[in-house]
C-alpha cells in the first residue's frame, strides 16, 4: 500500500514561506505607492494631538476642536484606499492617528458607571421653540432627579414648566432664561451676567431674542452639607459668511463663568448647562481647569446631545468639583432640539 504524498504547499518548508512573505512586503514598489494617502494619514495623526496649535482665525481652531472625535472617521476611508492601492507606507502611517485617537477618546468607549451616589442631577436645554413644554415638564419630572436645571426658558413657556414641575419640585428659582428646580431647599440665589450678543444681535429676529441674564448661582441644602450649583446657557455660535465660525458671545460668557468659578471658594460645586461647545474647545480652559466633566469618569460612550434627532456633539454639560460622579447618561428626546444630560453624584 502506498502512502499519499502531500502536495507541494504542504511540503514547502516554513522558512521558505516566511522568506516569500518578507520578500512580498519589502518590495520597494509597495512602499512607494500611495504617497498622498501616506501624507494624509500622517497629517491626521499630527492634527489630533496638536489641535490647540491650529489658528483660531475665523474660528477654525474652535470648530476643529468641537468636531475632534469625528476625526477618527477618515481612518477607515484611508485604510480602504491604502489596501486598494496596496500601499504599505500608508497602512503603517495609519498607526499614528489610530493610536492618538484611542489615547484621546478610547476611554469614552468603555462603561465607567457604577452603583451608589447620593444625588441625581439633570440639565436640559428645553428649546425656545419647544412645541409642547407641558409634555417636556412631565418627562423631566419622571426622571427622578433631585436637582433639575433648565435652559432656554421663554416668558411664555416658563409658567408651563413651573406648573408641570410644582408637585415633584417644591423649590425652584428662575433668572431670565435659566432656572433650577429642586426637591431640596435653595438659598443665596443670584444672577451671573455672562451674556453679550455683540454683533450677533443684529442677526437675530425679535422672536429669537432672549434676556441677557443666562446664568445663575444658588446653594442646594443637602444632608451632606451645602452644594453650590451654577446653571448657565452660554451664547450661541454661528457659521457666518464673513466671520467664519463665530463664537464671540459664547467665549465672553465662558471667560466670565471661568472667572466666577475661580473666585468661588465653595468646597462642592456643580455646573449644569448648555455651553454651546464641547469641552475640547479651547474657550473652556478656564472652566475645565477648575471643574471636571462627569462624562470623563462615569459615562458610557460620548454622550452626544445635539441635535436631538441625530446628535453630533455634546454641548450640554455637567461638571463637578468636590463630589464624586458615579454615573452619567443622556435621557430620551423630550421635544427639544437637545437631549437632557443626567448624572448621579456622591460625597
Amino acid at each position: 500500500m502506498t502512502r499519499n504524498t502531500p502536495g507541494p504547499s504542504r511540503t514547502a518548508p516554513w522558512r521558505a514561506r516566511l522568506h516569500r512573505a518578507i520578500h512580498a512586503t519589502t518590495r520597494p514598489q509597495l512602499w512607494r505607492r500611495g504617497p498622498v494617502l501616506t501624507a494624509l494619514a500622517l497629517l491626521l495623526g499630527l492634527l489630533l494631538p496638536l489641535h490647540a496649535q491650529v489658528t483660531d482665525f475665523a474660528g477654525l481652531g474652535s470648530l476643529l476642536e468641537n468636531l475632534l472625535p469625528w476625526l477618527g472617521l477618515p481612518v477607515p476611508v484611508l485604510l480602504a484606499g491604502a489596501l486598494w492601492r496596496r500601499s504599505a507606507s500608508a497602512v503603517v502611517a495609519l498607526v499614528l492617528p489610530v493610536t492618538v485617537w484611542l489615547s484621546l477618546f478610547g476611554g469614552l468607549l468603555t462603561d465607567k458607571s457604577g452603583p451608589g451616589g447620593d444625588l441625581t442631577l439633570v440639565s436640559h436645554n428645553v428649546g425656545a421653540g419647544n412645541p409642547d413644554p407641558a409634555a417636556t415638564a412631565r418627562a423631566l419630572a419622571a426622571s427622578g432627579a433631585q436637582v433639575l436645571a433648565l435652559e432656554e426658558l421663554t416668558p411664555q413657556a416658563t409658567p408651563q414648566y413651573e406648573k408641570g414641575l410644582a408637585r415633584a419640585y417644591p423649590h425652584h428659582v428662575v433668572r431670565g432664561t435659566v432656572g433650577l428646580w429642586s426637591t431640596l431647599p435653595l438659598s443665596d440665589t443670584r444672577m451671573i451676567d455672562i451674556m453679550d450678543y455683540g454683533p450677533l444681535a443684529a442677526t437675530k429676529t425679535e422672536a429669537q431674542k432672549l434676556p441677557a441674564n443666562r446664568a445663575l448661582r444658588t446653594t442646594v441644602t443637602t444632608d451632606h452639607g451645602p452644594l453650590t450649583v451654577y446653571v448657565a446657557h452660554l451664547g450661541s455660535v454661528r457659521l457666518m459668511p464673513r466671520k467664519g465660525f463665530w463664537t464671540g458671545s459664547r467665549d465672553i460668557g465662558a471667560r466670565a463663568l471661568g472667572q466666577a468659578l475661580a473666585e468661588d471658594t465653595s468646597e462642592r460645586v456643580v455646573l449644569l448647562g448648555d455651553l454651546n461647545g464641547t469641552l475640547d474647545d479651547r474657550a473652556f480652559a478656564g472652566i475645565t481647569a477648575r471643574l471636571r466633566s462627569v462624562q470623563d469618569t462615569s459615562g458610557s460612550g460620548f454622550g452626544l446631545t445635539w441635535p436631538a434627532g441625530f446628535p453630533v456633539v455634546r454641548i450640554d454639560q455637567i461638571l463637578v468639583r468636590g463630589v464624586t460622579p458615579d454615573r452619567s447618561w443622556t435621557l430620551p428626546d423630550t421635544g427639544s432640539d437637545h437631549l437632557p444630560v443626567a448624572a448621579r453624584i456622591g460625597w
